[in-house]
């Protein structure tokens, strides 16, 4: 695997384009695109850091209330021009940056360096800023949920979507791009609008939810369905068709109680993975909607599980410039599982990461109990049994930050621990016998000081962009002559 240089970047804003052809990244008020194959920079902005007029009216009322700006007030400002949200549009063709202190969101073309775009988000602010799958359209969220601006390129013109819940999480597209769904609050009531993204966003659909406070919502990889549940307060989750139609409600029995944490449907969309703070994961499946399996974690890994862990040390022999393979522990092993303290809100336990492989057959899940392993569940095929089992199990030293799905091949995934290397598992490796094996290895970024905070894969899942907390490098596979 070879390392690029190392470079600079700010807010972790580093992005590979569709075709993994550029890099674009935001260093504090900069825009900065690079060749993936080179590095060298293609093209550069240099951010407008003039407030709107509604800002500087704004911040003028402000300053009038406030006796001369401190040191750390003045450091303050200058960071307000800094961008906070960057991405390609889905054809690479244009890009946004948007800067949420000032409402302003700056869009410019990849082929055309004199050519700009500029939404201002006036005086309702902004929060958010990202493109819509055409590639055409700017989904600007405003402060205090107050509503959705959804801006075109190709007409000059905006739609309004008042009152949206949650700016990260509750919004989707379909996987077609046809339809926007997002949930809202009118009137102290949940509610789920569907709005055709293709017609100007006009509202096909618009209906309550059986929530009091929802939580997010995860819509099928089919598009059919959406699964949306309750806050902390209750373990409910309900699936409902895009007409409205509530199909099922789900609750285990008892509630354990801080409700659902995380959702995960599987690619093909006939199983729903449901888990909270109790250490367990439901799998319902989408023709009763009822649990036809439970993967509950436990401190014994049984012997037919492969258990990797990482060896003691091995970055201070390297020196960080080397590839390591896990240690392979035989039999059965133990797992310490912290106790959460169960008085405190929100305790240090339950499901925090459920995400499949691109062919459904392997799941990931990571327990906050357990913050240095890994579990990887393998999913039986159509023509077997149903019938999950804990696969593999990875043990590192320190607790994992992050864990990501190769994007393209299905049994390939890499891992983050907050140090200098990254961790990465297969099940593609061909042994002596021609035939798929593990492999699990550790490997040491070359460089003097890099804590690997953050991993992304490139879209053609041949290399990923390793993110410290400033600066950044990236790691492509060496391909054979």
């Amino acid at each position: 695997m070879d390392f690029t240089e190392i470079y600079r970047q700010s807010s972790s804003l580093v992005a590979f384009s569709a075709g993994a052809h550029f890099i674009l990244t935001a260093v504090q008020d900069r825009v900065i695109v690079r060749r993936a194959d080179t590095f060298h920079i293609t093209r550069t902005w240099l951010i407008d850091a003039s407030p709107t007029a509604t800002h500087a009216a704004l911040l003028t009322k402000s300053a009038s209330k406030q006796r001369a700006p401190t040191a750390s007030a003045s450091a303050a400002s200058s960071s307000d021009s800094w961008v906070t949200h960057i991405g390609w549009s889905c054809d690479s063709e244009y890009i946004l940056a948007a800067c949420a202190k000032h409402g302003v969101v700056h869009i410019f073309k990849l082929r055309d360096e004199e050519w700009s775009g500029r939404i201002d988000a006036g005086a309702e602010g902004l929060v958010r800023a990202e493109w819509a799958p055409d590639g055409r359209t700017i989904l600007c969220f405003s402060e205090w949920g107050l509503r959705v601006t959804l801006w075109s390129l190709v007409t000059g013109t905006a739609t309004y979507i008042q009152y949206p819940v949650h700016p990260d999480k509750g919004f989707a597209f379909r996987a077609d791009g046809r339809y926007f769904v997002l949930a809202e609050r009118h009137k102290s009531r949940d509610t789920l609008g569907v709005y055709d993204a293709t017609d100007l966003y006009k509202l096909v659909r618009h209906f309550p939810l059986p929530t009091s406070a929802v939580a997010s919502f995860a819509l099928s990889p089919t598009g059919s369905c959406v699964a949306a549940w309750d806050g902390p307060l209750e373990y409910k989750i309900c699936v409902l068709s895009l007409t409205g139609d509530l199909l099922a409600t789900f609750s285990p029995d008892p509630d354990p109680g801080f409700g659902v944490r995380n959702v995960a449907w599987h690619p093909n969309g006939l199983f729903l993975l449901v888990s909270g703070w109790d250490d367990k994961v439901h799998i319902l499946d989408s023709l009763t909607w009822s649990p036809v399996a439970i993967l509950e974690l436990t401190s014994r890994i049984p012997s037919t599980a492969r258990t990797w862990r990482e060896p003691s040390n091995w970055l201070e022999a390297t020196e960080g410039r080397g590839f390591l393979s896990y240690e392979r522990l035989q039999g059965t092993q133990t797992l310490s599982i912290n106790r959460a303290d169960l008085s405190k809100p929100y305790p240090k336990c339950g499901v925090i990461q459920l995400e499949f492989n691109t062919t459904g057959t392997l799941l990931l899940a990571r327990f906050e109990n357990t913050p240095n392993a890994l579990h990887i569940f393998e999913f039986p095929s159509h023509q077997e049994p149903f019938l999950p089992r804990l696969r593999s199990v990875i043990l590192n030293q320190q607790s994992i930050l992050h864990a990501r799905w190769n994007p393209v091949r299905k049994g390939s995934l890499a891992l983050c621990c907050g140090t200098q290397a990254v961790y990465t598992w297969s099940d593609e490796w061909i042994g002596d016998a021609d035939q798929e094996e593990e492999m699990a290895e550790c490997i040491g970024v070359p460089a003097k000081k890099f804590d690997t905070r953050d991993i992304r894969w490139a879209p053609d899942g041949k290399g990923f962009v390793l993110l410290d907390r400033d600066q950044f490098c990236c790691a492509f596979e060496v391909e054979d002559e």
